[in-house]
């Protein structure tokens, strides 16, 4: 069970895990030990995520979504594989809390009476002094 807020939790059939071996230095223990985690969510499949998160979690997820509706997060940052799947599980409990903030709605509003007016006549000015810029004509 993987808490993600007071109210909402994930079950553990909707996580699976894989484990391999990791990229970059380390010695024997990279070529020994399959310390990288593919962490997979079943996103699409969730029954506890409303379809506006799930909405959400897919923009946010961006390139980790997967074609099925899974988010599939890789953690290989340590050489602890229990190190490296608690940061896994981590990354996709802050995904999933972004996704759970709903973005507010703006409100159109109309500009006021006085900045429409100041608008225009900044205009004015401006015109005003590119118009003097044309060619000087000789008064003879």
């Amino acid at each position: 069970m993987l808490q993600i807020t007071e109210t909402l939790a994930i079950a553990d059939w909707e996580l699976s895990e894989q484990f391999t071996r990791s990229q970059g230095p380390g010695g024997q223990n990279v070529n020994k030990v399959e310390t990288a985690v593919e962490l997979r969510f079943e996103a699409e499949r969730s029954p506890h995520l409303t379809p506006a998160v799930k909405t959400r979690l897919k923009r946010l997820a961006g390139r980790r979504w997967t074609a099925e509706g899974a988010i599939v997060i890789r953690a290989e940052e340590t050489r602890s594989q229990a190190r490296n799947r608690e940061l896994a599980r981590e990354r996709l409990a802050e995904l999933i809390r972004a996704a759970l903030v709903a973005p507010k709605r703006r409100v159109a509003t109309k500009p006021t009476l006085g900045s429409q007016r100041r608008r225009l006549a900044a205009k004015t000015v401006r015109g005003e002094v590119k118009a003097l810029r044309g060619k000087v004509e000789d008064d003879d």
